[in-house]
């Protein structure tokens, strides 16, 4: 938050699309969808609902299909994709469910439709029921084969004009080399696209990325698991995380 003339807060994001990987559902077993972890993920998310930020949640599938063991014994890409689809849409519900347990409206988007069970993603209902307050969970990735979920929450960070992309990790930050292996890596607060492109650091597939960057749609890497990294990246504070931008 910013400080202004008359002294009142502002928001540094009024909008933001987090991104979520199917395994933060996963839990301690590594697969399937874990109700204790879904209810610490919804407590992280009402934290940053309370201080009024409209929030998106694009999330993966990884905790329960992987397209690329299908693929890799034969099965069609296209087949694979839609299953993984599919498998958001499940995590879709699970996180809405502990999301309304504590609190916070949610509404489940799918571009894959399937109307008994979720909403058809469509951007302006989604930008409504953001002013409104709710959080908007979006499933269904792109709702086309051979696009990841990074690309669908880049996709969808422009459609809805949100300000950031929140890539939640279990990193702290974009480092110059692994932490885990060495102990001398340091975190960079704040990165360039071509400083990224140049020096190979994972970030996104490369389809979401470039996307960020030709429409300047800054991405923001954060520790998701992290007490309060969050609740505090959001605010500006480049004490973690690091913010890739023009």
């Amino acid at each position: 938050m910013t400080v202004t003339s008359n002294g009142t807060t502002e928001l540094i994001y009024k909008r933001i699309v987090l991104k979520l990987s199917g395994e933060a559902l996963a839990g301690p077993q590594g697969y399937g969808i874990d109700p204790a972890s879904a209810e610490v993920i919804a407590k992280k998310i009402k934290q940053i609902c309370d201080l009024g930020i409209q929030i998106a949640v694009v999330i993966g599938a990884g905790n329960l299909w992987r397209g690329s063991i299908g693929v890799n014994r034969g099965m069609e890409q296209s087949t694979a994709d839609h299953m993984g689809m599919i498998g958001t849409v499940m995590n879709g519900l699970a996180l809405q469910d502990a999301l309304e347990r504590v609190g916070v409206e949610t509404r489940v988007q799918t571009a894959v439709q399937m109307n008994a069970v979720a909403e058809p993603y469509i951007r302006l209902r989604a930008i409504r029921h953001m002013e409104k307050g709710r959080v908007v969970v979006i499933t269904g990735g792109t709702g086309n084969p051979y696009f990841t979920t990074d690309t669908a929450a880049a996709l969808r960070a422009m459609e809805v004009n949100a300000e950031i992309v929140i890539k939640a990790t279990k990193v702290n930050g974009v480092y110059t080399a692994d932490p885990k292996k060495d102990p001398t890596a340091t975190r960079f607060a704040v990165l360039s696209y071509q400083e990224v492109l140049a020096n190979k650091y994972e970030v996104m597939d490369m389809t979401a990325f470039t996307l960020c960057q030709e429409h300047g749609m800054p991405i923001l890497v954060v520790d998701f698991w992290a007490e309060n990294d969050l609740y505090l990246a959001v605010q500006g504070n480049h004490d973690v995380g690091t913010l890739i931008q023009a």
